[in-house]
């Protein structure tokens, strides 16, 4: 059974390219971990009338991509992305997970 998990985070303004060019070059090793957490979906959409990122994902365990900030790959990407969007001091992204109100099947 999938949990769907969605949250937003916010990219420095005229980031978006420089945003999608990094993740279509989604380092292998980043993919993996992300696999092997349990995420069978994850699509992340961008507004650009408010510079803010919105993603979901679909998730086999307890774990999102949020939740893996302890290891060190994540950490590396976080430290690469940190110049392009909101970050905490860790150079994690601020984000807000969102709460789901409706669902179709």
């Amino acid at each position: 059974m999938y949990k769907r998990l969605a949250f937003k985070m916010k990219l420095n303004p005229g980031m978006v390219e420089e945003y999608k060019k990094r993740h279509d070059d989604l380092w292998p090793e980043l993919h993996r971990l992300l696999k092997d957490s349990g995420l069978s979906e994850y699509s992340i959409f961008f507004d650009e009338e408010t510079n803010i990122l919105f993603a979901f994902q679909k998730q086999a365990g307890d774990q999102g991509s949020q939740d893996l900030g302890k290891t060190e790959i994540v950490q590396k990407w976080w430290k690469y992305m940190a110049d392009i969007m909101e970050t905490n001091p860790d150079n994690s992204p601020i984000s807000k997970e969102l709460v789901e109100v409706f669902y179709m099947k």
